[in-house]
């Protein structure tokens, strides 16, 4: 007996020594919970956690604040004008037709310009000014104003966009600015927490946390030929004026820019994307050195893989892209990749999907040889392939040759030599496609030859630029189908 109140008497007191030592050394308020970051919030220094020790229960729960202090200054407001032609008179008879009719002609008043006005945010990443966002945010812009988080105002402009991603680097004229690192969007991992930092609704410096739902995610809602969506998605809430604000990991690095949701309503419910750090870096590099963005290509048309058209077609893997058809003349043409084969890996990334072969080859710029892995009748084989670019050329493409592409609605590569000697022409660029433009205004058809312009031989894609610098009203095109007809076009030039 006289044991067991020994112990007991020992117990008590150490449990009186035990609250002694806690309420000498804690200060009061704290409550005993010993948060484990206690790096100060600022954006060159990452926490190193960002977990609460403790709490109710054992469990340690997560805490933005420092790496929320570290990054909303970074953030910026946008706010765009854009000019629409409204008219002044308004038909309340029906149509012009009828209201003829009836009444006789009536005079026109002239138009006005009103402006519309557009939010969205964007994410310093360089202490003198450079600022990326979304392209669908400043495109055809009229101005283009940028709040920083401490109220003051600057009139940016484009340094260039990419419509294939959705991005656009701005730039103000201003020093010593807070800005973001890149971070490594391929090392998130499903799961992982992830913060959301945007202007939604105009409401400026919010901030939104979730985690990592799924990565390369495609959702079909850019409209360029070329886009590449391999999207970070998140259930981080975003909503509009989100879009080209940043989304964080929990060190404060930016590893994706917030683009889209998926919504029934037009507000969040669920889910939103993000462009990944991986693809907006290469972006903004390309925009800063050349002013356009360099896009490798392969030249394959792909599709997914599912366990049905593995079995149907005995592709011997179940994960990967499709090759539907290859380009003539393509990078994968020439590397020996035919129709049929399963693409399975690029260099040292696998690739399980359409999304991931796209992304993985966007980061790449013509002329850069890559080891394609791919499946032919069951068997895995390996490639190498030097990428090119949209004209089928492996050098870099210039700012002035893309905007000769818009102007005309079409694109170009060379005349394989087979059909070149078929056709007895010494030289000319081929109409690979056309879309709303001058070509296509003037009658000109996918597939023509043209040989000559203004009476200038036409050698290679990069002539058609050249020879277009600097002309404005008619120019005579000239060429030949691929079934011999020769034709003659008056294109009109703006």
């Amino acid at each position: 007996m006289k044991k067991v109140f020994s112990l007991f008497f020992a117990a008590i007191l150490g449990g009186i020594t035990a609250v002694g030592i806690n309420h000498y050394f804690l200060a009061p308020g704290d409550d005993g919970v010993v948060v484990s970051h206690t790096i100060p919030p600022r954006h060159d220094r990452v926490p190193a956690s960002f977990v609460s020790q403790g709490g109710e229960g054992g469990l340690g729960l997560p805490d933005f604040t420092v790496v929320s202090e570290m990054t909303v200054d970074a953030v910026v407001h946008i706010r765009t004008e854009f000019q629409r032609q409204a008219s002044t008179y308004q038909d309340y008879f029906g149509p012009d037709d009828f209201f003829d009719f009836f009444f006789g002609p009536r005079r026109r008043m002239p138009q006005q310009q009103q402006p519309l006005i557009g939010s969205g945010s964007g994410v310093i990443l360089s202490d003198d000014g450079y600022i990326i966002t979304n392209n669908h945010v400043v495109d055809n812009a009229s101005r283009i104003e940028v709040t920083l988080n401490d109220n003051r105002m600057y009139e940016a402009y484009k340094v260039g966009n990419d419509p294939t991603t959705d991005l656009a680097l701005l730039k103000i004229d201003e020093n010593d600015l807070p800005y973001l690192h890149f971070g490594d969007s391929d090392a998130l991992r499903v799961g992982e927490w992830v913060l959301a930092i945007g202007n939604p609704f105009n409401l400026e410096s919010t901030v939104t946390a979730g985690i990592v739902s799924a990565k390369g995610r495609n959702i079909n809602i850019l409209t360029d030929t070329m886009a590449i969506e391999s999207f970070i998605q998140t259930d981080a809430a975003v909503n509009r004026g989100n879009s080209g604000g940043a989304l964080v990991n929990t060190r404060g690095e930016l590893i994706g820019i917030n683009t889209a949701i998926a919504s029934t309503t037009g507000t969040f419910t669920g889910y939103s994307f993000a462009v990944p750090s991986s693809i907006a870096m290469k972006v903004v590099e390309d925009l800063m050195e050349f002013g356009e963005v360099q896009r490798g290509m392969l030249g394959v048309t792909i599709s997914p893989v599912t366990s049905r058209i593995a079995e149907e077609r005995d592709l011997g893997v179940i994960r990967g892209a499709y090759v539907e058809r290859v380009t003539e003349n393509s990078a994968a043409e020439e590397a020996g990749i035919r129709e049929g084969d399963v693409i399975t890996g690029i260099d040292d990334t696998q690739v399980r999907n359409p999304a991931e072969l796209i992304e993985t080859v966007g980061r790449k710029r013509p002329g850069d040889e890559v080891l394609v892995r791919y499946y032919r009748n069951g068997n895995e084989r390996e490639t190498t392939a030097v990428l090119k670019n949209i004209y089928g050329e492996v050098g870099a493409v210039r700012r002035e040759a893309r905007e000769t592409a818009e102007l005309l609605g079409a694109r170009f590569e060379s005349v394989p030599a087979e059909l070149a000697e078929r056709l007895n022409i010494e030289h000319g660029v081929q109409v690979t496609s056309v879309s709303r433009g001058a070509l296509s205004n003037a009658g000109i058809r996918r597939g023509f030859i043209i040989t000559h312009i203004d009476n200038t031989a036409v050698r290679e894609p990069d002539d058609v630029n050249r020879i277009l610098e600097g002309k404005s009203g008619g120019v005579l095109v000239e060429g030949v189908y691929p079934d011999g007809r020769r034709a003659y076009y008056g294109v009109g030039l703006d």
